[in-house]
């Protein structure tokens, strides 16, 4: 599998002050070093699929407007930086190194995915997607079996969330059903005998995020594979 072939680029190589994340610019840094780059993606109001990590623009760019709820021309009428189409980066990155996109998708599942693949469909460069929602690995498995998928999890720890629902999400008990290629879990929070578990049934284990070379050092020795940030 090609995620374990080279460093993954978090949301690309970024300081978030003259570099912006997920930015065309960060993502050429990374693509510059040949690492897999980490994107994220959202759908806006008009239907463009967008590359940028919050659901809303307001920690970047200072303005407090929610993706899906704001057309694609208006999302960029500010001066902090340009937030990119996905249709761009694909451009930018001309097939050369792989991409890891991870959907961001708590709405319907089902429309973002399918303007996802009517753009990837036509692209012949390498890619695998993830999502911390399993219905959304779930749909990618009923409609397109042979891209590689990634169930995101974590130990969740929001307030708000039933404790019966962290339980079922944290130990990723849809995996029965979803069957991802690999799993993308916090770093510091699997155990390794879940790791070696995960192993035996060959799914690859990414851990995120990894931001100094002295836990890359450390924890590349356990996981298939670490998505990093700030010392790559």
């Amino acid at each position: 599998m090609f995620l374990k072939e080279r460093i993954i680029s978090h949301r690309g190589i970024y300081d978030n002050k003259k570099v912006f994340e997920n930015s065309l610019e960060a993502i050429k840094k990374a693509k510059e070093k040949n690492y897999i780059v980490e994107i994220d993606i959202h759908l806006t109001k008009d239907d463009q699929i967008v590359v940028f990590h919050d659901y809303n623009t307001k920690r970047i760019t200072k303005k407090d407007m929610i993706i899906e709820n704001t057309n694609y021309k208006d999302l960029n009428n500010q001066n902090i930086y340009h937030i990119p189409l996905l249709k761009e980066v694909l451009d930018l990155v001309n097939e050369e190194v792989p991409l890891l996109i991870e959907i961001k998708q708590e709405s319907k599942v089902g429309k973002l995915e399918r303007k996802l693949m009517d753009i990837l469909n036509n692209y012949k460069g390498k890619y695998a997607i993830q999502s911390f929602n399993p219905l959304t690995i779930y749909w990618f498995k009923k409609n397109y079996p042979n891209i590689l998928r990634g169930q995101l999890s974590y130990k969740f720890k929001n307030k708000n969330i039933p404790k019966i629902e962290k339980y079922i999400l944290s130990n990723m008990f849809f995996n029965i059903i979803t069957k991802p290629n690999f799993i993308s879990y916090k770093y510091d929070e699997l155990s390794l005998s879940r790791i070696k578990k995960y192993n035996r049934k060959n799914i690859t284990i990414l851990g995120w995020t990894i931001n100094t070379k002295k836990e890359y050092n450390k924890y590349i020795k356990i996981y298939d594979n670490l998505i990093c940030e700030k010392f790559i």
